[in-house]
């Protein structure tokens, strides 16, 4: 017995997938032998856009786990027919698979993907079928993700603009699902997204990054790792992870940094200063990391708090403040905006403009000192 997977033309450029029986078996309603099984779901010829290209990608990976499921049942002697259309599919599984299998280009980052899965396990207590799936369900899961306790111990609240993040992601699987007939339509098309609010970035000015390069810290590797996402612009997650075969150099002191960001997966070559080099301190063996010590921890961050005010500088600064640091003094020094998007690996430039905003701001508060009165 023979379950293959095969695709048959259909209108507006799409194949619709069936399932190939040899030798056929019998259908369990016309006990007729039946060697045919349309699968309801189809993909593109030709995807015009990374929604499209997700939508194949997804549907091809759907289909050979149910080829695979029905092979194994016909094999058992089993001879009914998966509901492939009705309500009754597991949309967490649908939703885990598509995490599980996340590629670069679809919307968020497969961190995000598993993160919303989990509230939506959390959200419908691990049960949750296509059925259950609703504009009402939808609205309910947005108000949750706006509501939610990230911590029962401080009470603290999702942060909005990750809840807006949170929900498109939610939305986009909602799409998929039903572009891949499991869902008759897309509930969500007409539900709006969180509003995003305008954050507050706190960064220091170059000077007072080069005062706290002359102050003592108490874990001068928090230091140093502080120091030079300040000269970079690296985040934290990609400081922590950074081993020396990453950094690269020639004869000319000209160093590079070849790495994946670990948010977006995005490939990046990032030229650096040999001041930043510097702080690195002496080169170890290429699958070492750069600092070893450096670990997320409430300890380390309070560490980094007492180092700032120690200082002078009596403001709440965090370790994401110095890559903010490095973006706003390179547009304070006239760098060009498309520039400093590229030199953050930021894949939307609107993401950048939010320093430019930050400059403007600041050019204006300098303008309005300019009195005499």
């Amino acid at each position: 017995m023979q379950v293959t997977l095969r695709t048959k033309p259909i209108s507006k450029d799409r194949q619709t997938l069936f399932l190939d029986i040899y030798p056929p078996v019998p259908h369990p309603e016309t006990g007729k032998l039946t060697r045919k099984v349309y699968l309801g779901i189809y993909l593109y010829d030709k995807p015009k856009n990374d929604i499209e290209k997700e939508h194949n990608k997804s549907t091809k990976k759907l289909a050979e786990n149910i080829k695979a499921k029905r092979q194994l049942e016909i094999q058992d002697n089993n001879y009914g027919f998966l509901k492939i259309q009705t309500g009754n599919n597991d949309f967490l599984a649908y939703f885990k698979q598509l995490a599980d299998n996340y590629k670069e280009k679809a919307k968020g980052d497969k961190t995000s993907w598993i993160s919303v899965y989990n509230y939506l396990n959390k959200f419908t207590n691990g049960n949750c079928l296509m059925r259950d799936i609703t504009e009402l369900f939808i609205l309910n899961f947005k108000e949750y993700l706006l509501n939610v306790k990230v911590s029962e111990i401080t009470k603290k609240k999702l942060a909005n603009n990750t809840a807006v993040g949170y929900f498109n992601i939610f939305k986009q699987v909602i799409k998929l699902a039903s572009q891949n007939n499991l869902l008759e339509k897309d509930f969500g098309i007409n539900i709006k997204t969180i509003k995003k609010v305008e954050t507050k970035r706190e960064y220091l000015t170059f000077d007072e990054l080069k005062l706290l390069a002359k102050t003592d810290c108490e874990l001068p590797f928090l230091k140093n790792a502080s120091i030079f996402s300040g000269l970079t612009g690296l985040r934290y997650s990609d400081i922590e992870k950074l081993t020396w075969q990453e950094i690269q150099g020639n004869e000319k002191d000209e160093y590079v940094i070849r790495f994946t960001q670990k948010k977006t997966q995005g490939v990046e070559t990032q030229q650096i200063s040999l001041d930043a080099v510097k702080l690195l301190g002496e080169r170890k063996e290429p699958t070492i990391k750069v600092f070893p010590e450096l670990i997320y921890s409430a300890w380390q961050n309070q560490k980094l708090q007492d180092w700032v005010y120690s200082a002078g500088i009596m403001r709440k600064i965090t370790f994401h403040s110095f890559r903010h640091t490095y973006a706003t003094t390179l547009l304070t020094l006239g760098t060009e905006i498309y520039t400093v998007s590229k030199m953050l690996g930021h894949k939307d430039i609107h993401t950048t403009q939010i320093y430019a905003k930050i400059i403007d701001q600041t050019k204006r508060v300098a303008a309005n000192k300019m009195t005499l009165d």
